[in-house]
């Protein structure tokens, strides 16, 4: 993670629409006893104004981890990958889709827009937690990014 320094929290920004699905992911970040602070966007529209710093979100703190979505109102998460990966000041943070979609071709777009990961979303609660361990692990502490131009 771009940002992610040891003892600071790492944060994450979750596209998600669905309010189940939120709650799974802070549940599953609690257990996993994952230090971070959970940002929730829950259109592409929301999530974009985030990124940006507009408006409410003037204060927003710059993600350290992406976790997308795909099929989201206003603004679907295929469009705001695009967005993501043409903005100069947000193509470096590392996106992680996390969908339903098993479509051969939102896997073939997901990479063309550069999305670090593609992960079909797990129905267990069990695979949730692992897959949440496993990105912490992975993107958080095997990862390692240079500290300069922090936001």
């Amino acid at each position: 993670m771009k940002n992610a320094m040891p003892g600071r929290p790492v944060e994450f920004l979750l596209i998600e629409d669905d309010p189940d699905d939120v709650w799974e992911t802070q549940q599953t970040l609690n257990e996993g006893k994952i230090t971070n602070n959970l940002h929730v966007a829950t259109d592409g529209e929301q999530a974009m104004a985030f990124l940006r710093r507009e408006g409410k979100y003037a204060d927003a703190p710059r993600p350290d981890l992406i976790l997308l979505d795909l099929n989201l109102p206003k603004r679907d998460g295929r469009e705001v990958l695009a967005d993501i990966q043409a903005d100069a000041s947000l193509c470096d943070i590392p996106v992680v889709v996390l969908t339903m979609s098993h479509a051969e071709e939102d896997i073939i777009r997901a990479r063309d827009l550069n999305c670090h990961s593609y992960i079909s979303k797990p129905v267990r609660v069990d695979h949730i937690v692992m897959l949440v361990k496993s990105l912490d692990e992975f993107w958080v502490t095997i990862v390692r990014q240079p500290a300069a131009d922090l936001n």
